[in-house]
């Protein structure tokens, strides 16, 4: 599979955009799937983020499934345990991904720019890649060119089917509250160092 790096020029290259139209495609099931389920009324979703949730944001969702964060263990970057409670107290923005996932690739300068925005600030921006054994070096290399994101990886591939609902959409990006409660989810790539991003990220912290 290609690698999916941008190319010097900061372009997509063409190999790198058949993997984002194909990634796109993948995604097609799982998003329907997860909206249908979540298209009925939600009051939690009304007065929650969806409130605030406009432009690259408007595809975020709240299922009435979502609750606490699961206690699944992935590994960092020195293969110690680590668990979504370890942020609690923060506001949580866990990314699955993978270096095969083209919209992936593309996607994660953003959510670097994310974290670099809210640094000393209560918010921590997770990126879990699940690539397996073979492809952690190669994972662990492209995180190291995105900074300040840690590397974390789930190579046993559990934490997105542990999540309430399980998630086989690749990226998907949920976040959640101080709490560990889940505020929200999007389902394929965003623009995460927009405004629109912020202005979500900033109503989950001033829930307290």
């Amino acid at each position: 599979m290609s690698e999916g790096q941008p190319s010097e020029a900061g372009k997509p290259s063409s190999s790198l955009l058949k993997w984002a139209l194909w990634g796109v495609a993948g995604i097609g099931v799982a998003a329907v799937v997860y909206i249908i389920a979540q298209a009925s009324i939600n009051p939690r979703q009304e007065m929650g983020l969806k409130s605030v949730a406009k432009g690259e944001m408007a595809k975020l969702t709240l299922s009435p499934e979502a609750g606490a964060a699961p206690v699944t263990s992935f590994l960092d970057k020195d293969g110690k345990q680590v668990r979504l409670a370890d942020f609690k107290g923060k506001v949580v923005v866990l990314n699955v991904w993978a270096t095969w996932c083209a919209p992936c690739i593309l996607e994660m300068p953003t959510l670097a720019k994310l974290a670099a925005e809210y640094e000393g600030k209560p918010v921590a921006v997770v990126a879990v890649a699940i690539d397996g054994d073979r492809d952690a070096d190669k994972a662990k290399a492209f995180i190291a060119k995105n900074a300040p994101l840690a590397f974390y990886r789930d190579p046993k591939l559990k934490l997105p089917y542990d999540l309430k609902p399980s998630t086989s959409a690749m990226p998907t990006t949920v976040i959640f509250g101080k709490d560990g409660v889940e505020r929200g989810r999007v389902l394929g790539p965003a623009e995460w160092s927009g405004r629109d991003a912020k202005a979500v990220i900033d109503k989950v912290l001033a829930e307290g």
